[in-house]
């Protein structure tokens, strides 16, 4: 049985805007860092802050947050700054991250059969979220990359057409990069949104063989289409991917979600600390969060950067530049 999302709200007293920013960091930096490291939602307004996600990281969040603005309490009259560093030790010392290292042995493992073999999660939340797309109609996969939120949505997808429990898989994300200038790119439809689909199309691959892809595509069973071409479809017995969901406005996310017919299932995937939009404009995926955490039926899973599964010098090179960056911010 997957966590269920866990909301706070934390009033930091006394309210004071100066100690408040020097909390924050410049443009929201060190509430961006705990997002990241401790797979939450961290939503404020004046000393109002509510913290999104589940289970241990939403409790520890808010204990960091108390704390760290303890520290910025003035001292001989000097506001503190809260430095990138006071941030990463602040996590460290809650041990969060330590809490989603396996998974669990007494939880029994949910697999994912394909032709190529079976796909097994290999740490707790994976297992959370795959148990969670099989049983819910709309899911949500939050955290950064290399967590594996598309590759096993994408096998789950695969799983549910070879089962016949569906009759297409469509594939979609929001072409944020290309802009008005998609209409320019080279090539049919597909073509211009591939570049910007290619992980999906590498599980795919993977999964099902370059061929048989090829031909699934052909005969639309498999379908490629950027989010704008969604309004006004209405998708029955169908498997919807939305990746890269951080990067729809308000509204697309609304008509995404009210695209969703009878025997579909959805997975929208996303990382909030990694949006593209324009300067002002809201993201979809965080105002999504905060509407449906508690909608019966659909579930959210938040990863963290202790999920990463990719090659094991890829978390060092993230630690690297977040040890480099916290130099930079105190120099």
């Amino acid at each position: 049985m997957s966590k269920s999302v866990e909301t706070i709200d934390l009033y930091l007293e006394p309210a004071n805007s100066q100690r408040l920013a020097n909390l924050c960091g410049p443009f929201d930096d060190n509430i961006r860092h705990l997002e990241r490291r401790l797979g939450v939602e961290v939503v404020y307004k004046d000393n109002h802050f509510r913290i999104i996600g589940q289970g241990a990281p939403v409790r520890a969040t808010e204990d960091i947050l108390k704390h760290l603005y303890v520290e910025t309490a003035p001292v001989r009259g000097r506001m503190q700054a809260v430095e990138p560093n006071q941030v990463h030790l602040a996590i460290q010392e809650t041990r969060a991250l330590e809490q989603n290292e396996g998974p669990d042995d007494d939880d029994p493992m949910t697999l994912i059969k394909t032709k190529r073999g079976l796909i097994k999660p290999r740490n707790r939340n994976q297992q959370e979220y795959v148990r969670a797309i099989l049983t819910n109609d709309i899911n949500f996969g939050v955290g950064p990359a290399g967590t594996g939120k598309t590759y096993l949505a994408v096998a789950a997808a695969v799983d549910a057409l070879e089962r016949q429990e569906i009759r297409r898989i469509l594939l979609t994300r929001p072409a944020v990069e290309a802009g008005e200038k998609l209409g320019f790119l080279p090539g049919d439809l597909a073509q211009k949104v591939d570049p910007y689909l290619r992980p999906l199309y590498d599980a795919l691959f993977e999964m099902l063989g370059f061929e048989k892809v090829e031909k699934l595509i052909e005969r639309n069973v498999i379908e490629i289409a950027p989010l704008a071409y969604m309004r006004g479809r209405t998708l029955n017995d169908a498997f919807i991917l939305l990746d890269e969901s951080q990067n729809t406005t308000q509204e697309q996310m609304k008509m995404f979600l009210t695209r969703i017919g009878f025997n579909s299932k959805a997975v929208i995937t996303g990382d909030i600390t990694q949006i593209d939009l324009p300067r002002g404009q809201k993201s979809g995926l965080r105002q999504a969060i905060e509407v449906l955490n508690d909608v019966e039926g659909i579930s959210f899973t938040f990863f963290t950067a202790k999920d990463v599964v990719r090659h094991p010098v890829v978390q060092r090179v993230v630690q690297a530049y977040e040890s480099f960056e916290a130099e930079q911010t105190r120099s």
